[in-house]
């Protein structure tokens, strides 16, 4: 599965990069709770998807947890990461890491990231900015835009 496509895609078909409005618009609900140190999760009961967002994110995590937990649902429709995390011995790096570039590709177009890169930002710096947890996934975003020639 090509996931910049995937997600690109969907921000054509809706005509936004907000996970929310998609989420809303693919009738997956999301509910905002009290969850401790977790920031969301993603599960399926009767073939009703819901993101659970954690109502004690400033706006930049929310969005970001919104856009990953949406990868999540896109993605890796019927995977229950908190089950296979406590339940199995399969490793859900894999698709922690696939819904993290989900949400790269949906909340930031490679202008953003060439921007930064021509202001002479570090990896630390764009992460901060655009409000990105992962350092990994900037470093990814950075090569794949190089890799397209989209920065020289």
């Amino acid at each position: 599965m090509n996931i910049e496509k995937t997600a690109r895609s969907l921000v054509r078909k809706f005509d936004t990069n907000d996970p929310f409005r998609i989420a809303r618009e693919k009738n997956i609900i999301v509910l905002y709770e009290p969850l401790g140190s977790i920031r969301g999760y993603y599960n399926c009961t009767r073939r009703q998807k819901f993101i659970h967002i954690n109502q004690d994110l400033n706006e930049y995590q929310t969005y970001f947890t919104g856009a990953h937990e949406l990868g999540h649902a896109i993605l890796h429709p019927k995977s229950n990461t908190p089950f296979l995390r406590e339940c199995t011995f399969y490793s859900v790096n894999r698709l922690e890491k696939e819904a993290n570039q989900f949400a790269a590709f949906t909340l930031y177009d490679d202008y953003i990231f060439e921007e930064y890169l021509l202001c002479n930002y570090t990896l630390a710096q764009m992460a901060c900015a655009l409000g990105i947890p992962d350092m990994e996934l900037i470093e990814y975003r950075v090569r794949h835009l190089k890799q397209k020639g989209g920065f020289l």
